[in-house]
């Protein structure tokens, strides 16, 4: 993906890393630090983008060159090597390794999604063929198990600590996907429970690349922690703005298919909210919930659809998120006010108008 296309993936009228080497039509000419700004990221998000795709292909045996390359090929926003890029803009941005640290972050997302595809025997991916439907499960397996080794390989080579954060976030994903799995303790409050599987699922890898940028790029450590402090809260958000999204009264809004993740059997944020509702008015959706996706006789994926539409639990779910979000902004308020920091808290608004 180009940082044009990130550009329009990312928001209506400003990018999220503002991205363009030159201004829309008819918009404003910017200011210079913004400028060269916008043309440093496009520069380096084509340059990390040239370089993963390298790096998944290069596989001792050409033969499974476009299992391993299959997802970076089908693109994506790439918003984990923006994070670092983005991190990186606060020390010696120019460090080398930086973008380098880039794919190694994106690396680990994309192991990830093999992995993801199987557990959820998932046939499609951004309208594609997963890789597990292509080549069957234990091939997809592998390819995953092999980004991840190719990413420890790269973040070996990198900035002390990263090696070390590279360990860590593989961890706390497959934590994360365990405890998803499992589900919570007993006596464990089911939102305290939420919160920690997002943390690992989806917190875990956007920390790690602003942290990873951070570290490559010599940032000393009250500007790592206020990243890092920074990328839980914002994954957070993000998870739970999908939660919502998952229900939305429009599919074409999200352009993917309507409570899949109910159907799934996932216990989102609103689903947890919702069983814990115990106001009258909230009972028959409760009751479905507890009832489960198996109980279908009188289509009960529409009827909990349906009861969504006019259910507090995603009112409070949104409500959660902006907290999250708010979070997520108090954490940048240390950083020097620099156009990293503004991407950073242009992110916060992208996230925020994806539910409005």
């Amino acid at each position: 993906m180009t940082a044009q296309q990130l550009y329009e993936a990312l928001a209506d009228s400003r990018s999220v890393v503002a991205g363009v080497a030159a201004p829309v039509d008819g918009s404003p000419e910017l200011p210079g630090e913004e400028r060269e700004f916008d043309l440093r990221m496009s520069r380096r998000m084509a340059s990390v983008e040239q370089l993963l795709l390298a790096t998944c292909r290069d596989v001792p045996d050409p033969r499974f060159a476009d299992l391993t390359g299959h997802l970076a090929a089908g693109g994506g926003k790439r918003l984990r090597p923006l994070l670092v890029l983005l991190g990186a803009e606060f020390a010696d941005r120019e460090r080398a390794g930086v973008e380098r640290a880039a794919v190694a972050a994106e690396l680990v997302h994309l192991a990830s999604l093999y992995h993801d595809d199987v557990v959820d025997e998932a046939a499609t991916r951004h309208g594609a063929a997963t890789a597990n439907r292509r080549w069957g499960n234990r091939m997809a397996v592998l390819g995953g198990t092999w980004l991840l080794a190719r990413t420890a390989g790269m973040a070996a080579g990198l900035a002390p600590g990263a090696l070390a954060l590279n360990a860590e976030t593989a961890d706390r994903l497959v934590a994360g996907q365990l405890r998803e799995l499992a589900g919570p303790l007993p006596g464990e409050l089911p939102i305290e429970y939420y919160f920690q599987v997002t943390a690992g699922k989806t917190a875990a890898l956007l920390s790690m690349s602003l942290r990873m940028g951070a570290l490559q790029a010599g940032a000393p450590p009250e500007t790592v922690a206020a990243l890092v402090e920074y990328g839980e809260q914002i994954g957070i958000a993000f998870q739970t703005a999908d939660d919502i999204l998952d229900l939305a009264p429009s599919e074409a809004a999200t352009g993917k298919e309507r409570g899949k993740d109910l159907l799934a059997g996932v216990h989102s944020l609103p689903v947890l909210l919702a069983l814990e509702d115990r106001d009258p008015r909230g009972a028959r959706l409760r009751a479905l919930l507890e009832a489960g996706p198996g109980s279908r006789g009188e289509d009960w994926h529409g009827r909990v659809l349906d009861l969504f539409a006019r259910s507090r639990a995603v009112e409070r779910a949104g409500e959660l998120m902006h907290e999250r979000l708010e979070r997520a902004r108090k954490a940048l308020a240390p950083l020097p006010p620099l156009p990293a920091r503004g991407a950073l808290d242009a992110l916060c608004d992208f996230v925020a108008t994806r539910i409005a």
